[in-house]
């Protein structure tokens, strides 16, 4: 049977109004987190913060979620909390009001570390939900879910530039009812976990997926994902962090402005996301995450030497491309260990939080010492980490 034929069948026993509630939780999740970033040049302007202030801001609600979600995630795969995702979105609540009436930049860093616990609660054990709701479908699964949470990322920004920029800061507190509509659905979700019997952990010892691997070979690969994980986060951080600052910059365009342009880049990145689920699961991830990332350098190095429009074409081209991998990635881990889904999903969602944190951080002291435009410079040369993925080694044939 051929790789389309496999995928179908597996499509078929997906359990999809269960991925479709997954996914709007993660859009939830995600658009509160994405708020925090987005207002940036608010609490840049009321807070006089420059910008290694900003990118420390970053850095302490990533590495919060990054140090959290694999200890999380290796604890939920011996111990599974179904209703351990409704106190996560909780603590995300929590952590918008407290930035919503911070009046000095220690209240900021509270909120953004609570902003990091409550997602490193969430993403282990809603992508754990997410593969055993698949069906077998398992990249098709993770886009539905993933591309939930970049939709929630994308609408940030506009919720700032309409909502956030006329009414100030106080007005972050507003989205703490759309926090209390995800715990509820949440609560909801956990339910059916329990009731299916996924959240009692397996008394029988995982399989071995790929006896061909050997533990050297497995440890190989997983450095290489790591380095491509690099490759797109630090890479996408100079777009999450200072797309806005850089737009402003360089084509002197209002904040509100900004913001609109930011939205479509992570809208291109929803939309990677989703359409890059099925193709995975049809050509391989090998494929994919190779075409992703390397795939993304030509587009990058012309980004900083272009006009406003074909700045804004080619950032939607990078987000469309470059989303497709991350996914891809983490159904690829958990194959290389099976039987730690939690663990494998918390490692690499904090890796992500964590690396994004991290470049943030450095490319916030980098642009207070040189230039935004500089920093921009430097990222386009980042996606050339993904010639890596050539190491990896095939491992769909024997999973087919």
């Amino acid at each position: 049977m051929n790789n389309a034929a496999i995928a179908q069948r597996r499509t078929s026993k997906a359990v999809f109004p269960v991925l479709g509630a997954a996914s709007f939780c993660h859009l939830l999740n995600d658009m509160i987190q994405s708020l925090f970033t987005a207002a940036y040049p608010i609490f840049k302007g009321g807070f006089d913060l420059g910008y290694a202030q900003l990118g420390f801001l970053t850095l302490t609600y990533q590495v919060t979620a990054s140090v959290l979600q694999p200890l999380v995630g290796s604890y939920t795969d011996r111990n599974p909390k179904p209703y351990s995702l409704s106190f996560g979105m909780g603590v995300s609540l929590l952590g918008l009001l407290v930035l919503a009436y911070a009046s000095n930049f220690v209240m900021l860093l509270c909120g953004s570390a609570l902003l990091g616990m409550g997602s490193s609660i969430f993403h282990p054990e809603s992508s754990r939900l997410a593969r055993l709701a698949s069906g077998g479908a398992h990249g098709l699964a993770q886009s539905i879910f993933q591309v939930g949470g970049n939709v929630g990322s994308a609408i940030g920004p506009l919720l700032v530039a309409f909502v956030v920029l006329p009414h100030g800061q106080k007005s972050l507190a507003w989205f703490a009812v759309v926090a209390l509509g995800g715990m509820v659905i949440l609560a909801g979700l956990g339910n059916w976990y329990k009731l299916q019997g996924h959240a009692k952990p397996s008394a029988r010892k995982a399989p071995v997926a790929h006896s061909h691997l050997n533990r050297s070979q497995v440890s190989r690969a997983l450095t290489v994902l790591f380095c491509l994980m690099l490759s797109k986060w630090f890479y996408l951080a100079s777009f999450t962090s200072y797309y806005v600052f850089y737009l402003m910059d360089r084509f002197t365009l209002t904040e509100g402005q900004s913001q609109i342009y930011l939205f479509v880049f992570l809208a291109a990145v929803a939309a990677g996301t989703l359409i890059g689920g099925p193709i995975r699961d049809r050509i391989g991830r090998k494929k994919v995450i190779w075409v992703s990332i390397a795939g993304t350098l030509p587009f990058a190095l012309f980004l900083p030497y272009v006009g406003i429009g074909i700045t804004i074409i080619l950032s939607v081209i990078i987000g469309f491309v470059i989303s497709s991998a991350f996914s891809a990635i983490v159904v690829y881990a958990q194959e290389l260990v099976p039987g730690r889904i939690g663990m494998i999903s918390g490692l690499f969602f904090g890796l992500a939080f964590g690396m994004g944190g991290i470049a943030a951080a450095l490319l916030g002291v980098l642009a207070d010492a040189t230039s935004i435009y500089f920093v921009y410079q430097l990222c386009a040369f980042f996606p050339a980490i993904g010639f890596l993925a050539a190491l990896l080694p095939d491992i769909e044939r024997e999973t087919a």
